[in-house]
């Protein structure tokens, strides 16, 4: 009997993991479900800005900074939470492989998220720990403080290239440049036979447009990396509810087993005390 409630105490044990992981896949799910909606409509706000930006460099290019940037940094966007499988190391080796591409100086990195901070413990490069965001709506204040801390960077060098490395939706790892803005925005495929109309200045246009875009493309970065990580922790989840419902059906076998042997030794008992009784009436 004693190895049954082992396995019995086993089997319930893993019940009770199995409706935590459960929860856990059900919420995650539930956020994936909430992220798609907040990322179409974030993305339609980063297309809109782009073409604004596109028209108006169309006529004021030179108004770019022509300066090469002197430092970089290198935003990475990691996971508050576990059960991701591989999603912050794969952001690391994203990390290693564009500063062998590109060795060029000492950059600095901002490692957002608790699980990312655990891989980088040691990192000397790390100017600051940034705290993960579990939900959506935790976005907005993770925003704040990432664009605080390259404000303060960005303060102690004026020529600064920032990128970000982060899980697209297509669960690859991308490098985004954020800073100096609007590097990536193509031509306008048609341009306008007249330079936009501005009620300001060209240069301090372009500078309100830049942080617009900034917070625009970092909400959108943030969406899709929260969206991957709900995704890859789906997966992960997934099976790992398998493993434990294999465990659980196979110690249910044993179970069964166990149960049949003690039946058979019941069986065997009552027919060795009818057999005694039977000699003892002869």
């Amino acid at each position: 009997m004693s190895r049954r409630r082992e396995l019995h105490k086993h089997r319930e044990s893993l019940g009770e993991i199995r409706e935590i992981m459960g929860s856990m896949k059900t919420l995650a799910y539930m956020e994936t479900r909430k992220l798609s909606r907040f990322l179409e409509t974030q993305r339609n706000v980063v297309q809109s800005i782009a073409e604004v930006a596109a028209d108006f460099l169309g006529f004021f290019g030179d108004m770019l900074p022509d300066v090469a940037p002197v430092a970089r940094v290198f935003l990475l966007v990691g996971t508050e939470r576990g059960f991701c499988g591989d999603f912050n190391h794969a952001v690391v080796r994203r990390l290693e492989s564009e500063l062998d591409s590109a060795p060029a100086g000492e950059p600095l990195l901002l490692p957002v998220g608790h699980k990312l901070h655990m891989l980088l413990d040691k990192e000397p490069r790390v100017a600051a720990r940034i705290p993960g965001a579990s939900v959506a709506e935790e976005i907005t204040a993770l925003l704040s403080q990432v664009t605080t801390e390259i404000g303060a960077i960005h303060a102690r060098q004026n020529q600064l290239a920032v990128y970000c490395i982060h899980h697209s939706d297509k669960r690859d790892v991308v490098v985004r440049q954020l800073l100096p803005p609007f590097l990536d925005v193509p031509p306008p495929p048609a341009p306008f036979a007249y330079p936009p109309l501005l009620q300001e200045e060209p240069l301090e246009f372009l500078s309100q447009l830049a942080d617009h875009y900034l917070f625009a493309v970092l909400y959108e970065i943030f969406y899709t990396s929260l969206m991957a990580e709900n995704d890859a922790r789906l997966a992960h989840l997934g099976s790992a509810l398998r493993h434990l419902d294999e465990q659980s059906a196979e110690l249910a076998r044993r179970d069964n087993v166990l149960r049949q042997e003690e039946i058979i030794e019941e069986i065997e008992v009552l027919l060795l005390s009818s057999g005694q009784d039977s000699r003892r009436r002869g």
